[in-house]
């Protein structure tokens, strides 16, 4: 579950993270008065959607007055806004974020995320933060360095301070910074805590410009507050409707549709079609709490999107979640939909023979593999054109 840019930085001013001065608006009207709340000589309005690229778009823009606030707030309210990430459906913009420009000096990209290994934060940084940041990391392996955190602020310090000398950033403050934000990311569940840039002013603060946060769905429980948050921000409608069946969606610009249950299992998935050659059309988390009929209607949003050409089924039965209950879900969805894609499947955990079953005697078009990596590259062979 992704929080807009306003609500991310909301949340991590409360565990001590430094964030320019902003509000959001949703009408041009709202976002000049804003102004007179912000102590500044420049303004930065920002679009709040539920996608990064927005700079490259047109979603950031500077303004040196409130009238030129309202301007650029006027363009961007209702204006639909297409980024590399959004994928071929745009998104309404329904709010702005107006904020105080920030002189900076230097920009790093930051990430706290969740290690497969370990299930310890760890820290991803770059010196190449900004706009060009994702460009450069998919060119350049080496654009990014980690470093594992423990989650104890006490034992994290030393090498903390330590790792960010090595990558250019000597002031301790930003350790501190750095800290800060872990603690808000183990407090609230998150899986991914994304600042860029991380940006050093002149008088050697370092401050976050820009922020995204996802939470861990299976714990919103734990964090009702949160759940409204995000109920309230503009979804796109695909990924607003696969919410209300239980399913977290997130809407990727690939050819390959990816069924899995569990964030953690979700995004590894997604690597391993990337390292394969392949490109994932979503991000999918089925929750505990979704039925069979909740799970058709998340792959019958798959099998409306004309760019999907094949379907990569990756499920660990356990718990509430059934090899099963997932199977009848797919066989639901192929029943009433006239796409009739080929799956590429590997179930595990509870009741997984009796899911492929289900597929193969209720003639689902489906390959069944007991290996993760076969089924990945079986899957991307698919979509690429391969031979049966």
């Amino acid at each position: 579950m992704l929080l807009a840019e306003y609500s991310s930085k909301e949340l991590l001013t409360q565990y001590g993270v430094k964030v320019p001065p902003g509000k959001v608006a949703r009408t041009a009207k709202e976002a000049e008065d804003r102004c007179a709340e912000i102590d500044t000589r420049k303004y930065v309005v920002k679009a709040q959607i539920a996608a990064g690229g927005r700079g490259r778009a047109g979603g950031v823009k500077f303004a040196a007055t409130p009238s030129s606030v309202r301007n650029e707030a006027e363009k961007m309210l209702a204006a639909q806004l297409t980024t590399d990430q959004t994928g071929d459906q745009p998104q309404t913009v329904t709010a702005v974020y107006v904020e105080a420009f920030v002189d900076h000096t230097a920009q790093y990209y930051i990430a706290i995320v969740l290690s497969p290994d370990t299930g310890q934060p760890t820290l991803l940084a770059s010196p190449n933060g900004g706009i060009d940041f994702e460009n450069l990391a998919k060119t350049n392996e080496g654009t990014v360095t980690t470093h594992q955190l423990s989650g104890d602020a006490n034992s994290d310090k030393a090498p903390l301070i330590e790792f960010l000398a090595s990558i250019g950033i000597e002031e301790p403050n930003a350790a501190d910074q750095i800290l800060s934000a872990s603690d808000a990311f183990i407090a609230n569940d998150m899986i991914l805590l994304e600042i860029n840039p991380f940006a050093r002013k002149p008088d050697g603060h370092w401050v976050a410009l820009d922020a995204k946060i996802a939470i861990d769905p299976s714990a919103l429980f734990r964090h009702p507050e949160l759940e409204a948050i995000a109920t309230a921000q503009n979804l796109p409608q695909e990924e607003s409707d696969a919410q209300k069946s239980n399913i977290n969606l997130v809407k990727m610009t690939g050819n390959l549709g990816v069924v899995t249950n569990g964030a953690g299992l979700g995004l590894a998935t997604n690597d391993m079609i990337i390292d394969e050659g392949g490109r994932p059309a979503n991000f999918m988390d089925i929750r505990t709490t979704a039925t069979s009929m909740d799970i058709a209607r998340g792959v019958e949003l798959l099998l409306n999107q004309p760019a999907v050409k094949a379907i990569l089924l990756n499920i660990h039965g356990g718990g509430m979640t059934m090899c099963d209950t997932v199977a009848e879900g797919i066989n639901f969805a192929y029943s009433r939909n006239e796409r009739n894609l080929p799956i590429v499947a590997r179930l595990a955990g509870q009741n997984a023979e009796w899911g492929r079953r289900i597929l193969v005697e209720r003639k689902v078009p489906v390959e069944i593999f007991d290996d993760l990596s076969a089924a990945v590259k079986r899957a991307v062979s698919v979509v690429s054109g391969g031979a049966s």
